[in-house]
């Protein structure tokens, strides 16, 4: 489906951004695996796209650092060739806190981190997207920005405003034959959420039609489809991925 692709996976070292730059690769896309500090767990999933057979490399980079970002999209395109695909997957940490103890510095720093990581790396790859008439941009978004959670305040107030960015973008560039999705995870079992309580786990499967919590191969299967041509026609989407515990 991505055979002579090229995709950047922002935050793609670990948990959901793996199994997204891994999925890819398979597809046949050349990934370009971005990580900010952990440039072991980076390694090893190029590792692991290669050794099945695929092409990728590591690039360190701040998503929230515009020079670092177009510093990084620069050497993206002279390694692997033209960016055609763009995940924006870089996440922004949290505390989970109830909204009168949360800190102001605390809620800003979630909504200006994740507005920053996905405005500048989309503002670096679009200019090679609408020169060659097309291109592919996956905002990883949350099922919390629509169905909120006690604590998660920040979170989906953040990936709300990502929601309404994407569509923005989704608008303004259709005519160029850009695409802009979002892919919307419910709870996923990675190594961020693996310590949430047996009884909430519990509770949110109870609440899952499909009896089952998500792993990170879900919503990679689901980028996968957004990022190639079957999804042609297809822009300004929020996809949920949960399991069916939302529904819209």
């Amino acid at each position: 489906m991505l055979k002579n692709k090229v995709a950047l996976v922002t935050g793609g070292s670990r948990g959901i951004g793996a199994a997204i730059a891994q999925k890819l690769a398979a597809d046949g896309a050349r990934v370009a695996v971005n990580y900010h500090s952990n440039k072991d767990a980076a390694d090893k999933v190029v590792k692991a796209i290669q050794d099945a057979g695929g092409n990728a490399k590591a690039y360190q980079g701040d998503a929230t650092d515009n020079d670092a970002v177009r510093a990084m999209v620069a050497a993206v395109q002279k390694d692997l060739g033209p960016i055609d695909v763009l995940v924006n997957n870089a996440s922004i940490m949290f505390p989970v806190v109830p909204f009168m103890d949360y800190k102001w510095e605390d809620f800003a720093a979630k909504l200006n981190g994740e507005a920053k990581a996905s405005f500048f790396s989309c503002q670096a790859v679009l200019p090679g997207m609408i020169e060659r008439g097309g291109g592919s941009i996956v905002n990883i978004s949350s099922e919390l920005s629509r169905t909120p959670g006690p604590g998660f305040v920040a979170h989906a107030s953040a990936k709300s405003a990502l929601d309404a960015f994407s569509k923005s973008l989704a608008l303004e560039l259709g005519s160029t034959g850009v695409r802009v999705n979002v892919v919307a995870p419910g709870l996923i079992m990675t190594d961020a959420t693996r310590h949430m309580p047996p009884e909430m786990i519990a509770a949110i499967t109870a609440h899952t039609p499909l009896g089952r919590v998500g792993e990170p191969d879900d919503v990679a299967g689901v980028v996968a489809f957004l990022a190639g041509d079957e999804a042609r026609h297809m822009t300004g989407a929020y996809l949920h991925v949960c399991g069916g515990s939302s529904m819209v």
